[in-house]
């Protein structure tokens, strides 16, 4: 459904896209993870042809976005980082204002409306002025408004950042549904565990390339082995602790100061887990708490980019 080969973008001397591939096949979700600058948001705009590639070829449906870029606009929906609602108006009248642009007739727009705003949970709250809207029913009917067109393919851009966690856990059941019903996703977020959650596959880029693709699983499998984590109990000893454990396969740990916590991988398992015991035992280093895990996303993200979840926010 979405083909992009070869997209690259500059902004003068900078390179926001550096030769990107990728593919979303109908009906699946792809969650575009990278760090800020990565070329996230800029491939985002090729694909809803707010940019035109320097080269390269971008196609959705078969429809080139730069050719057929009238076309391509009549299929998608694309919800961006912020709410781009008009707080005057109400939720009613915004979601019937955007069925009009897609010169739909007056009726049409009026039922479009009233089943997005259905479908979203906000029936009771059409006849408000949206500057009355919390947050998460702002995010809720900024995605409804790309939903009014009934596109076959829907472009999120972070559309849950800022939402508390119940009201993110209403949006991912949401777009569960979505899918069900037949919707293609392009889905770029900074949550790791929405990435997990929703995408079928995962694509990671990093200074406009694509550094890594699969499943989630796929993409925690080639991480190799167990996570080692643990938890001191002296601040102070951290900076050793993370010496230590560097030693045992020369891999640097990742540090938590405010929470006293270091982990680094352990491809060895239980051997890595014993071997990091003795060497505290030796060093005379308390811990509160030792132990392996399985990989996460997080740890995926930060062995692949060099950087935690926090940067890339």
């Amino acid at each position: 459904m979405i083909v992009v080969d070869g997209v690259a973008k500059s902004f003068g001397s900078v390179r926001a896209l550096a030769g990107v591939d990728l593919h979303v096949e109908q009906g699946t979700v792809l969650g575009l993870l990278g760090p800020n600058g990565a070329g996230k948001s800029t491939l985002v705009k090729v694909l809803a042809t707010l940019h035109d590639p320097d080269a390269g070829r971008a196609t959705i449906a078969g429809f080139d976005v730069v050719r057929d870029a009238v076309a391509v606009r009549s299929i998608i929906g694309l919800a961006g980082q912020f709410a781009a609602v008009d707080d005057v108006l109400t939720g009613r009248e915004n979601l019937e204002m955007v069925g009009r642009l897609y010169r739909l007739g007056r009726r049409e727009a009026a039922q479009r409306a009233a089943d997005a705003l259905e479908r979203l949970g906000l029936s009771d709250a059409r006849d408000r002025p949206v500057k009355t809207y919390s947050g998460g029913m702002r995010r809720r009917l900024d995605l409804g408004a790309s939903l009014v067109g009934r596109p076959r393919v829907l472009i999120l851009d972070e559309p849950t950042t800022g939402l508390d966690p119940r009201t993110r856990l209403e949006m991912w059941a949401f777009i569960k549904e979505l899918v069900r019903d037949g919707t293609t996703l392009l889905l770029t977020t900074q949550y790791l565990e929405e990435a997990d959650f929703l995408a079928d596959r995962i694509v990671v880029i990093d200074h406009g390339r694509v550094i890594a693709e699969g499943t989630s699983d796929e993409l925690k499998a080639d991480l190799g082995g167990d996570v080692l984590e643990v938890r001191v109990v002296a601040p102070d000893r951290i900076d050793e602790a993370a010496r230590l454990l560097a030693g045992l396969h020369g891999d640097t740990p990742t540090v938590d100061q405010d929470e006293r916590r270091l982990s680094v991988a352990a491809r060895d398992g239980a051997a890595t887990l014993v071997g990091a015991v003795r060497l505290f035992d030796e060093a005379h280093i308390a811990v509160d708490d030792i132990g392996l895990r399985r990989p996460s996303l997080d740890d995926v993200f930060l062995a692949l980019t060099g950087r935690g979840t926090a940067s890339a926010a």
